[in-house]
């Protein structure tokens, strides 16, 4: 499985045109890369953070990141403007037990570099990785306020799997509703062949 990452990871760096023309830069995490990665999610918005497991505003947690990577279970894939970090997209994978065919998929973009399609182009980048490291489905998480964020998600084919009303609290002790979305990427795939 990690293998067809490595060979996926080959194809990076990639230029991506964006909604309004800009450039955007997609490739994966590199160990150098731990200062500008702090910056882009000191810039992300408290409550967005929520699902994000580790205490990301900590440079510890960020150094350890960037010194231990682990492309087959954890892979961060960049979007970078102008040579800035501006967002992230990572492909979470339990390389066994009873998940292990079912990858996780998270998104994050600076606010000043939203609306322009880097979150969208970051997930379809690492939909196609997921695809060739041999994962079956993805799934994602989000609170109920992120409404557009789950539009983005269903327009990529994403459909909501559970909804559980206030069933996750902020760290003001706000409760939030709960929402998983998921995509199977097998029906995926057929479907892009049939219409190929």
């Amino acid at each position: 499985m990690s293998n067809n990452i490595e060979l996926e990871l080959q194809q990076f760096p990639k230029t991506v045109t964006l909604k309004d023309g800009s450039k955007a830069t997609l490739r994966p995490l590199h160990r150098a890369d731990e200062k500008d990665f702090h910056q882009l999610f000191l810039g992300i918005p408290e409550p967005e953070r929520m699902f994000i497991k580790h205490r990301v505003t900590e440079i510890s947690v960020i150094h350890d990141w960037c010194q231990n990577i682990d492309y087959a279970r954890n892979l961060p894939l960049l979007g970078m403007l102008g040579g800035k970090i501006t967002g992230v997209a990572t492909l979470h994978q339990q390389l066994s037990g009873w998940k292990r065919q079912i990858g996780r998929v998270s998104v994050s973009v600076h606010p000043a570099a939203r609306g322009r399609g880097l979150a969208r182009a970051l997930i379809g980048e690492t939909l196609e990785i997921a695809r060739s490291a041999g994962l079956e489905r993805v799934e994602a998480e989000f609170i109920g306020e992120q409404h557009s964020a789950m539009k983005m998600f269903a327009m990529l084919g994403f459909s909501e799997l559970m909804r559980q009303e206030d069933y996750v609290k902020d760290m003001q002790a706000i409760s939030h509703d709960y929402i998983l979305m998921g995509l199977d990427l097998r029906t995926d795939e057929e479907y892009t062949s049939a219409a190929g």
